[in-house]
């Protein structure tokens, strides 16, 4: 190993929520043998965002200290999808979407992972072929009384919600998982805590040494109050531009900043400690910088944030920035409803809230300011649409 025992427990433990015990984990490493590091993933989404970097941030940690990584593609999980933190059941995917998402899952997980130093595993390959025999032998190794502990199943049978016998299933799948790789530790959010002890009881019962459980924050989107998704439009994309990046990641509250250098960056704490301490502006410039480095090259980094100084001192429009493409259907007489333009871009939530948004002057298209919610306004391919004190900036195209 390159580092010794006290070194690798302190990198792998900077960040996490809860590892099951201290001790397991040190008489893993004690060992002096690569551990099998286990992270399944379902790709239910095409696109992945720095919510999700965060496991993958700790997977890769993993690798860079010679330890084996395993990426679990759930094909098959997928299927049912994950019951966790849900109060009704999930509609099924289909196959072929699964594999559409799981194709560019692999392409962007890339931009964090060794690729090289990767185990890429699908569970349909061993969970496809089980009989019913072989299922019920193995649901025979776990229990209900488990399974509705969990505050999801608890929460949907206290209010008489309908729960499907086939989510039941979705955590001994998981457990499965484990027990084929034979994972020495499996990495999730803190959302997966009860799947992850899944593993560890299925472990036991089939005679394997348990998994260490090792979680994680979900990371708080650019709001600062919701989980990072992209449906309500708080997420910051792993393939978006470094301008986007650098954009996105300035708008982050201050309370939040020492959680996203945490999670997402490898600065030292105590430097992240007297960076919060000096000004929040200097700290947020280069929590801005390490996120796009993360993805991007240095000049690229240096450009974003000479572009977004450009906007935010001297109020000019930026270089880069995202396109809204408006339907044909959409247009009457070569006008646009305010109230739909806006929404196309997806920072506001509903018609609601992007009408308050134009009352308040918060609305611009080509540095003209609309407050009527009701105006129908005339845009032309190339025209400027500003949203926000934050000055977020897109270009209009028609479809």
């Amino acid at each position: 190993m390159t580092t010794d025992i006290e070194r690798q427990v302190e990198i792998v433990k900077r960040g996490t929520v809860a590892v099951t015990t201290d001790v397991e984990l040190r008489r893993k490493l004690a060992k002096g043998v690569p551990l099998k590091i286990k992270l399944g993933v379902d790709p239910t989404a095409p696109d992945i965002h720095l919510g999700h970097t965060v496991v993958l941030r700790k997977l890769r940690q993993f690798q860079d200290l010679g330890h084996q990584a395993i990426l679990i593609i759930g094909d098959f999980t997928a299927l049912i999808g994950d019951p966790t933190g849900r109060m009704k059941t999930r509609p099924p995917l289909e196959v072929a979407e699964i594999e559409r998402n799981a194709a560019t899952y692999l392409d962007q997980v890339g931009k964090v992972l060794d690729m090289k130093r990767l185990s890429i595993r699908r569970n349909s390959e061993w969970l496809k072929p089980l009989t019913f025999t072989e299922v019920m032998n193995l649901a025979a190794k776990l229990t209900v009384a488990r399974l509705i502990e969990r505050d999801d199943f608890s929460q949907r049978f206290k209010n008489n919600i309908e729960i499907g016998l086939h989510e039941f299933m979705y955590p001994l799948m998981q457990a499965y998982d484990s027990v084929v790789v034979e994972a020495d530790v499996e990495i999730g959010g803190n959302d997966q805590l009860v799947n992850l002890l899944m593993g560890r009881r299925l472990q036991r019962a089939t005679g394997q040494e348990e998994q260490v459980a090792l979680t994680l924050p979900l990371l708080v989107g650019t709001d600062g109050v919701q989980k990072m998704s992209k449906s309500y439009g708080n997420h910051i994309g792993v393939s978006e531009s470094a301008v986007e990046m650098y954009s996105k990641a300035m708008s982050v509250p201050d309370g939040v900043m020492k959680d996203y250098f945490t999670l997402l960056t490898g600065v030292a704490m105590a430097e992240v400690d007297g960076l919060l301490a000096v000004h929040p502006m200097t700290a947020k410039k280069r929590l801005a910088r390490e996120i796009v480095l993360g993805f991007h090259n240095e000049e690229s980094a240096d450009d974003a944030a000479r572009q977004w100084d450009a906007v935010m001192s001297r109020k000019e429009a930026p270089e880069e920035m995202p396109d809204i493409s408006v339907d044909g259907a959409e247009l009457k007489e070569g006008k646009v409803w305010i109230v739909r333009l806006v929404a196309l871009t997806g920072i506001t939530k509903s018609n609601g809230e992007a009408r308050r948004l134009i009352a308040q002057g918060g609305v611009e298209i080509n540095a003209e300011k609309v407050t009527d919610p009701d105006a129908m306004v005339a845009i032309a391919a190339g025209d400027l649409l500003k949203i926000g004190k934050k000055r977020r900036y897109f270009r209009i195209s028609l479809g």
